[in-house]
């Protein structure tokens, strides 16, 4: 079972697209970082 689920996550800056589509689950004791500009 995952503690946190996101689905279909897409972020804009004007004409560019950051994130598409992203789908991202984390479990009970995983850590994770997201970077970027």
């Amino acid at each position: 079972m995952a503690d946190v689920r996101i689905q279909g996550v897409t972020k804009r800056f004007g004409d560019t697209v950051a994130v598409d589509d992203l789908d991202l689950t984390i479990k009970d004791g995983e850590f994770v970082v997201l970077l970027g500009p």
